[in-house]
């Protein structure tokens, strides 16, 4: 799965949190310590396994458990429009 940043999104960092603010959509997201880090990550790759495997290095996760919070972590930020992925996740 490809995935890319859309919209006008700004971001500020608050200790090791991210807080994320769409001024066209007119609302925020507060991401936590893993998930600034894959926000951040989304600058230099869209592909989720290249993701993945970098999170796995990082932290102390098994793949299984990686892919599927990542997955999940992807589907509610394009739901906050926030990101999209193709293909796009099944409803």
């Amino acid at each position: 799965m490809k995935i890319k940043k859309k919209g006008d999104w700004l971001s500020a960092k608050v200790g090791d949190e991210l807080v994320m603010m769409s001024a066209e959509r007119g609302n925020y997201i507060g991401l936590s310590e893993v998930g600034a880090r894959i926000w951040d990550l989304l600058e230099t790759d869209n592909d989720i396994d290249a993701i993945c495997a970098q999170l796995q290095q990082e932290y102390e996760v098994t793949p299984e458990v990686c892919r599927a919070e990542v997955e999940s972590f992807c589907n509610e930020l394009v739901k906050q429009g926030a990101i999209a992925i193709d293909p796009p996740p099944a409803a």
